[in-house]
């Protein structure tokens, strides 16, 4: 018997595994766009999936199961043959991105050619069957079709395809094809334009804890040993080396080490952990070591909880439906009503007919989105990506800005700002270049600031001879033959140098001092700057827009309120120490109290306030996740262009608030005709039809007269920006 070969499966790699879930890394994906529709659609066909992403530019696949596989290779064995199925070019695929245009219009396209010969027949005095055109016109309204018995017998209501059904049905049967072909048009020219003004309800989340590595070190016994991620258990003890994360919520049994904490809880600088305290899962190790008690791991953790947050988030509809959609159906009764008075009284179905095209409810349908879809792509040219209609919308009616601190007003790093002598023996520049020479090739932000500074003076670090670093105190070098150190007071204080020269450090501002042989000699002050559009943005929106301006922090309460005076905003509206599940409660509290709320942040302690707001706002440089969850993102990292976003959100609502005039009010009028004296389906078509052509081209003015251009992420603040 002849045995036959499994047939290959697509190259690819397990990166990451635990029992609900797998990541593969398949090269194809990057290289193959109809490759990866295959795959995702076939993954979200199957039973045992319980939800699949694809990222074609990381080629990477992520499978989270809808049941754990009782083995390891069962789940991997899966994959596989999902990636098999995937290379047969007979699976149908779901497309990645945007709508299918061509196939939408495929139907329309052979209607209207149908119809033309049937007209061009006429011309000639050759005969077209009549059957034959209206069976092309049917046959182009069937997704209306669809979409209206759906509507009637599921949903058990009326809307506006079942209006649109009826009278082109009506017109059809009467032997018209120039009417139903248009309303058929504006119909899927409507749900075209919709369907690029929205964005899919179901937010993608990245697991925080993914970004921990598989395996970590546990001591077993006298022995360490590197066991996965998810054989830990609560009373372990793992030991985290410099450029870890901190896999467990736990407490310190031994070490102590400088853990950057600034995308869990908003503190800018790491923080030095030791015998007794407690670290957080996700937070990365920059220095030192650590023997850490097990208390909590996997979704129990403080990230394990942002990722539940996030899950248990409110999930908006994405359409513009409170002008567009709900209006157009409150429109469908009243003109059934009215187009059956009409055929009772007249025994015209024509004049029926007309009535029901009259409809003012199909242009609001297609002008509304259009105006929309206008200004989300006037905003991305200004450099605001707005992901949907509903985000719009929403931002149009925020009356309140919660700005996150760290990365978001401040630049989120330690930059200098000012060198002191307190010596006649050094200059400032001495001073300088002193402790850049002694901080030179260390890790720690703030010695990277100062060196990063004396280079931007002119000052390049000098010859260090034997140095030591002492984990969150400082450095201790020889420097010319001089015993130098360059840290924090503690240091100075555990050498006996007296501070006293010393003036007390500004409000905002930390210190690091410099000693030469047993006495200080100069002060280097440190921050984490203001951006420096945050101060005319923040006014901009208070007093140009009339936003109440809010400011969370996980920072220190003084730092919160140092930047708060800074920039103006109220003491109450300020919040410090805040951990992220603090900072989604106070966005809560807002909206309880009726504020229409946008929050603007870029961390991962962000993202449950991202995910409770109205209206949820991101850099493009921000983490990868905070920028997936926000509704808005400004693709420069700056703030210009947020009042940008806020006024072009107005101006779109303006023009949909005009648009509904403009359709509305031409159709009254034509349906007061029709219903009076009487309209032909084609003079009711003409007039529908052209009021849609107007509101839409009104609706598209920021893109034909180009108002809208992108702002440099450097001009100066006072520089006036453009609302759009």
């Amino acid at each position: 018997m002849t045995s036959v070969a499994a047939p290959p499966v697509a190259d690819h790699e397990v990166v990451h595994q635990l029992p609900d879930r797998l990541r593969c890394h398949v090269p194809r994906l990057r290289a193959d766009e109809a490759y990866a529709a295959r795959l995702l659609a076939l993954a979200q066909r199957d039973g045992r999936v319980g939800d699949a992403r694809v990222n074609r530019w990381a080629a990477s696949v992520a499978v989270r199961w809808a049941a754990p596989f009782p083995a390891q290779d069962q789940a991997e064995a899966r994959i596989g043959e999902l990636l098999h199925d995937a290379q047969r070019a007979s699976t149908p695929a779901t497309p990645l991105s945007g709508s299918r245009f061509g196939d939408r219009f495929a139907r329309l396209a052979v209607a209207g050619a149908v119809a033309g010969l049937a007209g061009l027949g006429r011309l000639l005095g050759l005969t077209v069957p009549g059957p034959l055109a209206a069976i092309a016109v049917l046959a182009a309204s069937l997704p209306i079709a669809r979409r209206a018995v759906h509507a009637v017998t599921v949903e058990r209501r009326l809307n506006l395809d079942v209006l649109d059904m009826t009278a082109i049905l009506l017109t059809t049967m009467r032997g018209s094809l120039l009417a139903p072909l248009s309303v058929i048009g504006l119909v899927e020219v409507g749900e075209a334009i919709r369907e690029r003004t929205a964005r899919a309800s179901r937010r993608e989340l990245l697991d925080l804890l993914d970004s921990i590595a598989e395996t970590v070190w546990v001591e077993r016994g006298a022995q360490r040993v590197r066991v996965a991620i998810d054989e830990v258990r609560r009373g372990d003890v793992v030991v985290v080396y410099p450029g870890d994360r901190i896999p467990v919520d736990g407490r310190v049994l031994e070490g102590r080490a400088l853990i950057d904490e600034h995308q869990l809880t908003g503190e800018p600088m790491p923080v030095l952990h030791e015998e007794g305290e407690v670290v957080y899962a996700s937070t990365l190790m920059r220095d030192g070591h650590l023997h850490i008690a097990v208390e909590l791991v996997g979704g129990e953790t403080r990230a394990g909880r942002i990722v539940q947050l996030m899950r248990d988030a409110p999930v908006h509809d994405t359409r513009i439906e409170n002008y567009a959609g709900r209006l157009a159906d409150r429109i469908v009764l009243p003109s059934f009503l009215l187009a059956g008075a009409v055929l009772i009284a007249t025994r015209n179905p024509t004049r029926a007919a007309s009535i029901l095209i009259t409809d003012f409810a199909t242009g609001i349908r297609v002008s509304v989105p259009t105006a929309v879809l206008a200004a989300m792509t006037g905003a991305a040219q200004a450099g605001v990506v707005i992901r949907s209609g509903r985000a719009l919308e929403q931002l149009a009616r925020v009356d309140a800005v919660v700005f996150d601190k760290t990365g978001t007003i401040t630049q989120g790093n330690p930059a200098v700002v000012g060198v002191e002598s307190v010596t006649s023996g050094l200059s400032s520049d001495e001073v300088l270049a002193i402790a850049a020479t002694a901080d030179q090739r260390l890790s720690h932000p703030v010695a990277e600031a100062i060196v990063r500074y004396a280079a931007i003076n002119g000052l390049s670090p000098g010859a260090r001879d034997r140095w030591n670093y002492d984990i969150g105190l400082g450095v201790r070098a020889e420097i010319g033959g001089q015993e130098v150190l360059v840290g924090s007071d503690r240091l100075l204080a555990s050498a006996n140098v007296d501070l006293a020269p010393a003036q007390p450090s500004k409000e905002g501002e930390s210190r690091i001092y410099v000693a030469a042989d047993g006495r200080v000699c100069g002060v280097i002050a440190y921050a984490d700057p203001i951006r420096r559009e945050a101060q005319h943005v923040v006014g901009a929106l208070r007093e140009r827009y009339g936003m109440d301006i809010h400011l969370l922090t996980g920072d220190k309460s003084e730092t919160a309120h140092a930047v708060g005076r800074r920039l103006g905003i109220d003491a109450a509206n300020v919040h410090g120490e805040l951990f992220p599940e603090d900072k989604a409660a106070v966005l809560r509290e807002l909206r309880a109290e009726g504020r229409r709320v946008a929050f603007v942040g870029d961390g991962i302690n962000d993202l449950p306030a991202l995910a409770y707001a109205d209206v949820s706002v991101s850099f493009g440089g921000a983490t990868a996740v905070a920028r997936e969850t926000a509704d808005v993102v400004l693709i420069e990292d700056s703030l210009h262009a947020l009042p940008t976003a806020v006024g072009a959100a107005r101006q779109a609502m303006r023009r949909v608030r005009q648009n509904i005039g403009i359709v509305g009010g031409v159709n009254l009028a034509a349906l007061t005709v029709a219903t009076a004296s009487g309209l032909s389906p084609t003079t009711a078509a003409v007039v529908h039809n052209g009021s849609t052509v107007v509101a839409a081209v009104n609706g598209l003015r920021p893109l034909l007269r180009g108002d809208r251009r992108r702002r440099p992420a450097d001009d100066d603040d006072r520089q006036e920006i453009r609302d759009g």
